[in-house]
This record gives structure tokens, C-alpha cells and sequence, in this order.
């Protein structure tokens, strides 16, 4: 018979339906009904060996600017704790794909303008990549981004039909430079198109300035990061700070409110730390019913014969 504890309450959803599942290392597991998730009775996430506190701090520092030798060394200094940077990576790399697929299929209430741009970012070997962005003036809320190795009116149109789809409509005005290659880009039914720039202001007073500094803000980033080494390892980074920029990171134009917020975008998970929570293994399944114990089925072999009738001789 399983004991139910009543007095620990899951992690995640904080239900007393709770179980023991085992221990580990004399650490104590639990399993909740609610949720179906399995969790440890510290403070540590399941499956890590370090404590939450050690993971968020690293995220934090590294989406806002820190190279990974200073993540390790602020946790040393913080909490006594020096880990290698192989650690620090795999934890940037784990709780990046959680994020991006956390946010995934939100969708933000946009205004009608959006501000799009390219900017160029260097990978290994001194190879040049275009990174592309389009933004809502309105909520300041990066809507898509892509990065090419090529600057043509297909690449702006893929980040146009990418805006389009997670907006689920198309905007009335579209803002860019004076690139080429946006004049003959389909921004949907009756859009139109100004070309600016982010200084010199347009008849409307609209300019780029606002995705100018945002990719200002994405080259001081970079600059204490090694040279990205594949447009996918570019990607993964950019995932993870679009995360951050959009859900986590507060913005003084918009009084304190993120861009996610001022998009009407109802979400629980405002920061690293309610985002590592919330990355558990696989539900599983418990049995309850007592399983059957089957016999296994024996094996009956013939007695070997002797040799004399395997040689066709009887013997005497």
C-alpha cells in the first residue's frame, strides 16, 4: 500500500496529492497525482545536482551581457560554487530550447506599425551573417527574426511572412531602411511601405531608431561572446535572448511593463527561475493495481543419446 504525504506539496502545481517515489542518494523523491510529475524533496531541479539558484543566476547573467568566465566566476563568488564552462553551456543550451518552446505559440495583440532591419554579425572565421528583425512600434515587441548569409528581397520576405504568421495578421505600415531589397517584398493587403532611417526622420516623424538600438544592444552582447561558430549555434543564442527581451526583460519605454505585458500576452513564467520549475522530465505513469507474477515457462530439453546410438551401434 502506498503512504500519501500530506504535508510536502508538489513543486510545480502545489497540490498535496503527493507520494514518495524512492530516494536517491538519501534524498527523498516524490510523485504528485495532480500533475503527474516527479520531484525532489530539497531545493535542487530534478535531474541537476545544483541548486536552482546556481542555473538562474547564470541565465541572468548571460543574457545581459556577461561572458561565460564571468558567470563563473560571479558563482564562486556568490555561492562558492566554480563551475566549468562546459557546464555553464549546457545549461545555457538546455533551458534556451525550454524557453523557446515555452513561447512558442503565444499570441500578442501587435499595433498596426512595425519596424523591421538587418544588422551584420560576424561568425567564426570572420564569416558575415545578416540578422534580421521586425519589431512593433507600439508594444516594442520583437515579432521575428532570422539570420541569412545573403541580403536579397527573398530573405525580407521570409521574415515578413514569419512576422505575419505569429501576428496571425498583416501590419498597415512597415518601416525599413533604404535597402534595395525591401521595395519589391509582399508586406500583405493594402500595407504600405516608408523607407527612413534612424536618424533622419520621415514625413511622419517615424523612423528605425528603435530597432537601431535594439540591434545596438545585440552587437555590446556579442562583443563578449566568442565568434558564434554556425549560423545554428546563432539561432539557439538569439532564441533564448528573444525570450529574455520579450517576456523577462522589463522596458523603460513601456513604464516597466515587458514587451510581452504590454501585448496583452497572459503568461505565469516571468523570469529563469520560474521557467527552470517548470522544465521536468516526461510525465509517467504509475500502476496501480498490483501486477500479476507469471511463472516463466521452463525449458525441457531431450536427454542426449549415448554415443553408441549416435554412431548406430548398440551397445553390449
Amino acid at each position: 500500500m502506498v503512504e500519501v504525504v500530506t504535508q510536502i506539496t508538489c513543486k510545480y502545481c502545489g497540490s498535496e496529492g503527493v507520494v514518495k517515489f524512492g530516494s536517491y542518494k538519501g534524498i527523498q523523491r516524490y510523485f504528485c497525482k495532480s500533475c503527474q510529475r516527479k520531484f525532489k524533496g530539497d531545493t535542487a531541479l530534478f535531474g541537476m545536482r545544483v541548486k536552482p539558484e546556481y542555473i538562474t543566476s547564470a541565465l541572468n547573467l548571460y543574457y545581459t551581457g556577461s561572458s561565460i568566465k564571468d558567470v563563473c566566476n560571479h558563482l564562486n563568488q556568490e555561492f562558492g560554487y566554480y563551475p566549468s564552462k562546459h557546464v555553464v553551456f549546457e545549461w545555457v543550451d538546455k533551458y534556451t530550447s525550454v524557453a523557446a518552446k515555452q513561447f512558442q505559440d503565444t499570441k500578442p495583440q501587435l499595433g498596426n506599425t512595425w519596424i523591421a532591419d538587418e544588422t551584420v554579425i560576424k561568425l567564426d572565421k570572420n564569416v558575415k551573417v545578416w540578422f534580421w528583425d521586425i519589431i512593433d512600434s507600439d508594444t516594442r515587441f520583437l515579432i521575428a527574426s532570422r539570420a541569412s548569409l545573403s541580403r536579397t528581397t527573398k530573405d525580407a520576405q521570409m521574415l515578413i511572412d514569419r512576422a505575419i504568421k505569429k501576428a496571425g495578421k498583416a501590419p498597415k505600415i512597415v518601416i525599413t531602411d533604404k535597402l534595395a531589397s525591401y521595395i519589391d517584398v509582399n508586406y500583405g493587403k493594402d500595407a504600405e511601405h516608408r523607407q527612413g532611417g534612424p536618424f533622419k526622420l520621415l514625413e511622419s516623424g517615424e523612423n528605425t531608431s528603435q530597432i537601431e538600438r535594439f540591434h545596438g544592444t545585440i552587437k555590446d552582447r556579442t562583443k563578449v561572446m566568442r565568434a558564434f561558430r554556425s549560423l545554428e549555434t546563432l539561432h539557439d543564442f538569439m532564441n533564448g535572448y528573444l525570450v529574455y527581451y520579450n517576456y523577462f526583460k522589463p522596458n523603460d519605454a513601456l513604464e516597466g511593463k515587458t514587451p510581452a505585458e504590454a501585448a496583452k500576452i497572459d503568461y505565469q513564467i516571468k523570469n529563469w527561475k520560474d521557467l527552470c520549475l517548470t522544465a521536468t522530465p516526461k510525465r509517467v505513469e504509475i500502476e496501480t493495481r498490483r501486477p500479476t507474477l507469471r511463472p516463466k515457462p521452463q525449458r525441457i530439453t531431450p536427454p542426449r543419446p549415448l554415443i553408441s546410438e549416435r554412431r548406430g551401434r548398440i551397445p553390449r
